[in-house]
């Protein structure tokens, strides 16, 4: 009888050890949702990329090596010269990714770092040969073509290791303090010259309509001497007489001496 119990004690012994074995070794590894695996063996990487899910493994033999293929967000800044030697800090926001299928050359040729070993390095690059090619008014004027030429050469350089560019923006230019004020005078200036042209134009257009406005009354006054006859001038004058008759009260002005208005006087009374 107790034989019996030590033989299930030594089990129970056994079983609990095993499993803080299995534990302690654990022989499966989990690939993460956004994640790919490479196996080690004694440090040797295999060929298969494993997908997401539990894997097994031999203890203490191999090891699971996780490669994150989400899209990750890096941010940084750099000077640079343009094409006039402006100095020119440049602060950039990148969006990538790891192909799935480059796992395992990412984890092999990288050491699993591609964001120092092989993305700053390219970024910074690429910024300073763009950067170079334009004068500094027009690394502003040209902003969008800036990037595009920035994110083609940064999408060759990086497809070779696996990369994937999915967005790139430049997100400031910063210019000497100089430059700055130069450009600051030069856009016064500018908005003072178009100012003065539209008064002008606006003083322009003014004189035409009174040149107009006088041409036109000018004209007027033409058309009506024109149309003055001299049987509209006697009209007038006798339309003159009739409302002066109609306004006389009937008396007659008082003189001192002189012919009566409207009165013929004769030499002698009949």
């Amino acid at each position: 009888m107790n034989r019996v119990s030590l033989n299930a004690g030594v089990k129970l012994v056994i079983a609990v050890v095993v499993l803080i074995l299995l534990f302690a070794l654990a022989p499966f590894g989990t690939v993460p949702a956004g994640h790919r695996g490479v196996m080690t063996t004694f440090g040797s990487p295999s060929d298969q990329v494993l997908s997401e899910g539990i894997h097994f493994r031999v203890p203490i033999a191999q090891k699971l090596n996780l490669v994150n293929v989400s899209i990750q967000k890096g941010e940084g800044d750099g000077d640079a010269a343009s094409r006039d030697l402006q100095t020119v800090h440049t602060r950039v926001a990148l969006n990538y990714h790891v192909r799935p299928d480059a796992a395992m050359t990412v984890f092999r040729d990288l050491g699993n770092e591609p964001g120092q070993r092989i993305i700053i390095p390219a970024v910074q690059e690429a910024v300073k040969a763009v950067t170079a090619r334009f004068t500094a008014e027009e690394l502003i004027a040209k902003r969008t073509e800036v990037r595009d030429q920035i994110v083609t050469q940064l999408r060759e350089r990086l497809a070779r290791h696996g990369i994937v560019v999915d967005e790139f923006s430049i997100v400031n230019f910063n210019f000497s303090r100089s430059f700055n004020e130069a450009i600051e005078a030069k856009t016064t200036a500018e908005q003072l010259k178009l100012k003065a042209e539209r008064d002008l134009q606006r003083i322009e257009v003014e004189a035409k309509q009174r040149v107009a406005q006088a041409r036109a009354e000018a004209e007027s006054l033409a058309v009506q001497r024109q149309q003055v006859t001299p049987e509209l001038i006697r009209l007038r004058e006798m339309e003159n007489q009739r409302m002066a008759i109609e306004k006389w009260d009937g008396k007659l002005p008082s003189v001192a001496g002189g012919a009566v208005p409207f009165i013929n006087v004769s030499n002698g009374v009949k």
